[in-house]
């Protein structure tokens, strides 16, 4: 499969938002990236634009970082790049989404403590049903992000549950 794979460096700029579906508990957060220049003529540093990118991240990465993630905090966010265009009140509209594989603290501006989660059992559903030996209900591989191509939220579906979760 052909992905876009980025690396983006900067800080949380929305809550982090997390809903349990049946495909599995999505968290999505907003993401600013501001670029640093060495302003050589006047000695100092200078920020240029900033960037937004909505990120997703899918079931245990989506629950610890909803656990462990609040606005301001920076971050390392390695993931899938997905630009999708829509309609909104009559314009079309960009959109620059990231499904993430992996997130971290960026410890170059401080410092973590990693506690490892405890591992759910991989036979059973959150709900403590047996989990499906193939895809998911949409057709997707094992281990596959629900509706890849799509808005989170979306795919989510209306039976799905908001959690707002501010780590403290």
């Amino acid at each position: 499969m052909n992905d876009t794979t980025v690396t983006l460096v900067g800080n949380v700029a929305t809550a982090v938002e997390y809903r349990d579906t049946a495909a599995g508990g999505v968290a999505r957060f907003r993401f600013a990236v501001t670029a640093r220049r060495w302003d050589r003529e006047q000695g100092t540093w200078s920020d240029g634009p900033t960037s937004f990118y909505t990120v997703s991240a899918w079931r245990s990465l989506g629950a610890n970082l909803a656990a462990s993630v609040s606005v301001g905090e920076p971050l390392v966010v390695h993931g899938r790049l997905k630009v999708r265009e829509d309609e909104r009140d009559g314009q079309r509209k960009t959109f620059v989404d990231v499904a993430a594989l992996a997130v971290g603290h960026d410890l170059s501006r401080g410092t973590a403590a990693f506690r490892r989660a405890a591992r759910p059992d991989p036979e059973l559903r959150p709900d403590g049903g047996p989990r499906p030996l193939v895809g998911t209900a949409q057709g997707e591989p094992p281990g596959a992000a629900p509706g890849v191509d799509r808005d989170p939220w979306e795919v989510a579906g209306e039976e799905a549950t908001t959690l707002l979760v501010t780590a403290s």
